[in-house]
């Protein structure tokens, strides 16, 4: 079954709709992930400073997703609500955030998060 033109344009202003209402979401969410790794030291918050690090370089940072479930709830629903924004890709994480690149490399270095090796 093929679709009409109208639900094709219905369907594609409802994809529009929910890749905007991400990207407000993760505006902030992102912020406050961004902001605990910069200022913040413990464990919990080393797994947010490696979710940064791939979000911003998936192809040298790994983060294991298992790792969403020793995060505080708060946390891990911020992560979330940033997968999400990811998936409609309307922006890169790090261009939501003053000085975002920046402020990653920075806390890429604070944490000593080294890309990894390819192959």
């Amino acid at each position: 079954m093929t679709m009409t033109d109208r639900e094709y344009e219905e369907q594609m202003l409802q994809h529009h709709i929910r890749a905007e209402e991400s990207l407000v979401a993760a505006t902030s969410a992102f912020a406050d992930l961004l902001h605990l790794a910069e200022t913040r030291d413990s464990g919990q918050i080393r797994r947010i400073a490696e979710f940064i690090a791939a979000s911003y370089n998936s192809e040298g940072f790994k983060f294991d997703l298992l790792d969403l479930r020793v995060l505080d709830v708060a946390i891990s629903d911020k992560i979330l609500i940033c997968l999400d924004c990811l998936r409609w890709a309307v922006s890169d994480l790090y261009r939501l955030v003053p000085d975002g690149n920046a402020r990653i490399q920075a806390m890429i270095d604070r944490w000593g998060l080294r890309p990894k090796a390819n192959g």
